[in-house]
């Protein structure tokens, strides 16, 4: 295929120049050429192809919201440790989902209607397939599912390779689940009222079966009320009822109902003027689009090696404002792994891109801001900025590294005022808030007692008859740690006894 396009782009087609252009950017089938890809897009933004590329990507998006189809794309945090990446609950591993298909074909109806969701919408990794969504819910339908009629219901309705659109077949089956009490089969029902799809138009029945479905929780439904208040259809406008109803939505991620919200709160239609809500609200609405499904790609390239690929794919969805993208581009640069950047322009690159993503709330990208600090990653050594960046992920995250920390800090007088007794407390508060720190915080705590102790001792009890034993000038400046390193060789020793 991609022999043809490059045919295709030399003789100046532009939509084999796109095509080009994106394969030697991403990496597609090993033909990363960044270079050459900047070429092309340059030639291309000349011809000014982009603009129409994005109109149709616009238009797509906001035909699939009118479907409720804005479905989030699996976004794997590659900060959570390679351990993670082989079984990731986000996405489906392949031996997972065979034992899943072997249970399905052994009668497991909730897997079955599982499976038949995973490909009627193209989640957790798998590709959309309405032959294989259908093929399971009508199995889970013959043992009885109400979930699976309903869901054969909605591709009848809205039609696709699978099933011709029929809204009689819709209806039937919308019923049969309705009849059992079912969310997704009253909805169904009332929206094909509420459109007038085979049944003439009643806004009545459709705010009926809306009302029903909606207080079994399904979010679809509390939309449909939301957005019966808000336009007044069959109804008198009322906007606080828009309101609770779009809010109720929206806690599910309902991605209509969060358009909507953002619309009330950017007019103060309802509710309170704030733009900076409407804002919020419109972002997460930008981010269900189309071009989320780079985070697959990226995800894949990642788990295969690919790593260059892989990294200019977070980083094109960084630019757009996704806060898993920054943090994992931030982890690739900083494991060294990629080789499209110089050496030196990846710490600074990366605190860039933690920076980022921890103004978007990430506690583990502000402890990382802390570290480049403290360090010197990136920018100059600074223990106050440091101190500060802990500071924040342990009052407004909780976070126990930071909390460890700034209990280190604090012990030592790093770029804040010395004060054990804070640092006792931080220590403590690590300890509770995180079960791995427990045996760090013992070591660190055994360590700052045995170093208080001795200091007291030392340096003022018996300060004129132990002058000459001054620690510091005989065993240099790291003498607590030569210290901690015998307790620890003492507990080794004894702990080896013991069980001997």
């Amino acid at each position: 295929a991609y022999i043809l396009f490059a045919k295709a782009a030399d003789m100046g087609n532009l939509k084999a120049m796109e095509k080009m252009a994106d394969a030697l950017l991403f990496g597609n089938f090993g033909m990363q050429n960044i270079t050459a890809a900047i070429q092309l897009y340059e030639s291309l933004a000349k011809e000014g192809s982009y603009e129409a590329q994005t109109e149709n990507h616009v238009g797509e998006f906001a035909d699939k919201l009118e479907k409720s189809e804005g479905i989030p794309v699996e976004k794997v945090r590659l900060t959570e440790g390679p351990e993670n990446l082989s079984s990731h609950s986000e996405i489906l591993d392949w031996d997972l989902y065979q034992y899943y298909t072997f249970l399905a074909e052994r009668g497991d109806v909730q897997i079955q209607v599982s499976l038949g969701q995973l490909h009627l919408n193209g989640r957790k990794g798998l590709d959309k397939d309405y032959y294989k969504a259908l093929y399971y819910f009508l199995k889970a339908a013959k043992a009885g599912s109400a979930n699976a009629m309903a869901f054969i219901g909605k591709m009848y309705l809205e039609g696709n390779a699978a099933v011709p659109q029929n809204n009689a077949t819709a209806f039937k089956y919308f019923s049969m689940a309705a009849s059992k009490g079912n969310a997704i089969g009253l909805h169904g029902l009332g929206l094909l009222y509420f459109y007038g799809k085979g049944v003439p138009v009643n806004y009545t029945e459709a705010l009926k079966y809306f009302q029903k479905a909606a207080e079994k929780g399904w979010p679809n439904a509390q939309f449909q009320l939301g957005f019966i208040y808000y336009s007044g259809s069959g109804v008198w406008k009322d906007y606080k009822l828009a309101f609770k109803y779009f809010y109720l939505a929206s806690q599910s991620g309902q991605p209509l109902a969060m358009y909507y919200l953002a619309e009330m709160y950017a007019t103060g239609t309802g509710v309170l003027r704030s733009c900076r809500t409407a804002v919020e609200l419109y972002k997460v609405v930008c981010e269900l689009g189309p071009w989320a499904e780079k985070f697959l790609t990226a995800y894949f390239a990642y788990k295969d090696g690919d790593v260059d690929s892989s990294l200019v794919q977070y980083a094109l969805l960084a630019e757009m404002g996704y806060e898993v993208a920054q943090s994992n581009s931030a982890f690739i640069l900083e494991s060294k792994k990629a080789k499209i950047l110089e050496k030196e322009k990846m710490y600074p690159m990366a605190l860039l891109l933690w920076n980022r993503a921890a103004i978007q709330g990430n506690a583990f990208a502000r402890v990382k801001i802390g570290d480049y600090h403290y360090y010197g990653y990136g920018t100059k050594k600074d223990y106050e900025t440091a101190a500060t960046h802990y500071s924040i992920a342990a009052d407004k995250f909780h976070s126990a590294q930071a909390m460890f920390n700034l209990a280190c800090m604090y012990e030592h007088g790093l770029g804040i005022a010395k004060d054990i007794h804070l640092a006792r407390r931080l220590y403590d508060m690590a300890a509770q808030t995180s079960p791995d720190a427990h045996i760090p915080v013992f070591l660190a705590l055994m360590k700052l007692e045995t170093m208080h102790f001795l200091r007291d001792i030392l340096f003022f009890n018996f300060t004129m008859r132990w002058k000459w034993m001054k620690l510091d000038n005989t065993l240099g400046p790291y003498w607590d740690l030569f210290v901690i390193g015998l307790i620890i060789a003492m507990l080794i020793f004894l702990l080896r006894n013991h069980h001997g």
